[in-house]
């Protein structure tokens, strides 16, 4: 129990303390999870957030999913997901309350700007995070660039384009595993 404990703690802090969504946690989520909890590596983190962005919900919430569920099984992933939510159901419960009242404040104008900065940060951080283990050889540059091209320049849908890089990705395997096999 202390160990399911620990994970509802630990995912209510990352939850709690980062503003901007999935990616603005992937900073806080390896910080404690790899570096402070040695729950998973920094390899596992990222394979759980690529398949967090794929599959439906919130990328934080399916990732906090996966780590718990490697943790302590399914009653893990239960804990680190409520544990994530957490914050969010709490601090979105007060601000409903007094929403007609919390905007006409100037100085909250000032604090969802000086938020929305810092959140930018914390998504570039994530990018350069992202593109270190993502981006190993020239393979990974051109999907990269491809991904880029498709999702900033055209109206597909981010999911043709992760549809479009796991295709590729498996063909890229494959004829690897090929070439491997005929040495």
């Amino acid at each position: 129990m202390k160990e399911l404990i620990q994970l509802f703690l630990t995912f209510a802090r990352i939850g709690g303390f980062t503003f901007g969504g999935g990616y603005a946690m992937l900073p806080m989520i390896q910080r404690e999870i790899v570096q402070n909890k040695k729950w998973a590596t920094e390899e596992e983190v990222m394979n759980y957030y690529a398949v967090g962005q794929c599959t439906p919900g919130v990328i934080a919430v399916n990732t906090a999913t996966f780590i718990g569920y490697k943790c302590k099984g399914i009653v893990g992933a239960i804990f680190a997901t409520l544990g994530v939510i957490f914050p969010s159901i709490v601090i979105i419960t007060v601000i409903a309350a007094f929403i007609r009242n919390f905007l006409s404040y100037e100085a909250v104008g000032y604090a969802l700007s000086g938020i929305n900065v810092a959140v930018a940060v914390l998504v570039i951080d994530a990018v350069i995070k992202l593109w270190k283990k993502g981006v190993k050889n020239i393979f990974g540059f051109c999907l990269f660039l491809g991904a880029l091209i498709f999702s900033v320049f055209t109206d597909w849908s981010p999911i043709y384009v992760v549809i479009a890089a796991i295709v590729f990705g498996i063909s890229y395997g494959a004829l690897n595993s090929r070439k491997a096999d005929r040495k």
